[in-house]
């Protein structure tokens, strides 16, 4: 599993925190909605179902949210894919680490009838490692996402000409790669809070903000906060050289970050997530696709002065739809500045963006 089986957002978090910087299941939308509703004759009620698709020959688990439908209707059907480190399918990681970030995405979309999938990757939920004897790299994630995508267009419910992929964080990152590897192409791409540059670069820049309010806040001096960044960029460059990675002078919290990424668990994740670049991949995006990128005003990991190369590369692309939506105050999680990160809720203004995104394959169920 990445990163020593921690989120990187996470461990940024902690990391900030070591240099003093102050930086269940879901309730689903439709199946509430319709149980209100008069009851219909032709009316089939919401329900979720567990899925399981095979991958590289491993049994992957995930959720298929079908939301309350006119019999006989195809519904637009979305795949969701969750952000980086073991995040399950709903979002969620081991240890109480619960914001549902995917379980309410799944709700939303539903509100607009559109059916959704979201799944257990590799080192998480009840797939697990699924046998694997080595951890996985970003292509074989990727293969695993594809085979998702490929088993919901299977579904007897699923109009194959109006699939969707929506990614959190990485996960942004992953829509974009399942797009350019399948055949079918998906009718519209959601990247949520998405990674929009280099895994090391993205690093590098939130490692280099984080130290700058530090300085803000007196917690170190310029020429310390100057020393440290220096060294990460050094250790970055040394990474992607091949060359051996010298972390000391660093602060302890920096140096044992680095060491747990360019070490011998993470280290070929890490380099086949840096290999790739987000806005090269965007460039591939078929004319006419939909899409809609988000960046909350509040966010650290993803701010939304990184998003312009990926937003000129999707415009190269000639993609349509809402793009650029900017969130004021959220964060990371889609959370209003301030909210505890493992609160389960997605904040009324990123609903909205979601609401937009889905309007054309709307289905309104109720009356």
């Amino acid at each position: 599993m990445r990163l020593h089986n921690r989120r990187r957002g996470r461990m940024l978090a902690v990391l900030m925190a070591a240099v003093a910087v102050a930086t269940a299941g879901p309730v689903l939308g439709a199946a509430a909605d319709t149980a209100s509703a008069a009851p219909r004759a032709d009316l089939v009620p919401a329900v979720d179902r567990e899925v399981r698709f095979t991958a590289d020959g491993t049994t992957a688990y995930g959720t298929v949210h079908i939301p309350a439908h006119h019999a006989g209707r195809r519904l637009a059907a979305a795949l969701l894919i969750p952000g980086s480190g073991p995040t399950d399918r709903n979002g969620d990681e081991p240890g109480g680490f619960t914001p549902h970030t995917l379980a309410l995405m799944a709700g939303v979309l539903g509100e607009d009838g559109v059916m959704s999938l979201r799944f257990d990757k590799y080192g998480t939920g009840r797939t697990g490692l699924g046998g694997r004897h080595s951890a996985p790299d970003m292509a074989a994630y990727t293969r695993q996402a594809v085979a998702a995508y490929n088993a919901l267009r299977a579904r007897p419910e699923a109009d194959p000409h109006a699939l969707l992929v929506v990614g959190h964080s990485e996960g942004g990152l992953q829509a974009l790669l399942v797009d350019r590897a399948v055949q079918a192409k998906p009718a519209g791409l959601a990247l949520i809070a998405p990674q929009d540059l280099r895994l090391l670069d993205m690093l590098d820049d939130q490692l280099a903000a984080g130290l700058d309010r530090a300085v803000a806040a007196g917690q170190l001096t310029v020429r310390q906060a100057q020393l440290n960044k220096k060294g990460v960029a050094r250790a970055i460059a040394d990474f992607r050289a091949g060359r051996p990675v010298d972390t000391s002078g660093l602060l302890p919290s920096l140096s044992a970050l680095l060491n747990g990424m360019f070490g011998p668990v993470n280290a070929d994740f890490v380099r086949s997530d840096d290999a790739v670049h987000p806005p090269s991949v965007a460039r591939g995006v078929a004319h006419g696709t939909r899409t809609l990128v988000t960046c909350g005003t509040a966010d650290t990991n993803v701010p939304c002065r990184t998003t312009p190369a990926l937003l000129a590369a999707l415009a190269a692309a000639r993609t349509t739809g809402p793009g650029l939506r900017v969130l004021p105050g959220l964060d990371h999680l889609l959370h209003p500045a301030g909210t505890p990160a493992g609160t389960p809720v997605i904040a009324p203004v990123a609903r909205r963006a979601l609401h937009d995104f889905v309007r054309p394959w709307r289905q309104v169920t109720a009356g």
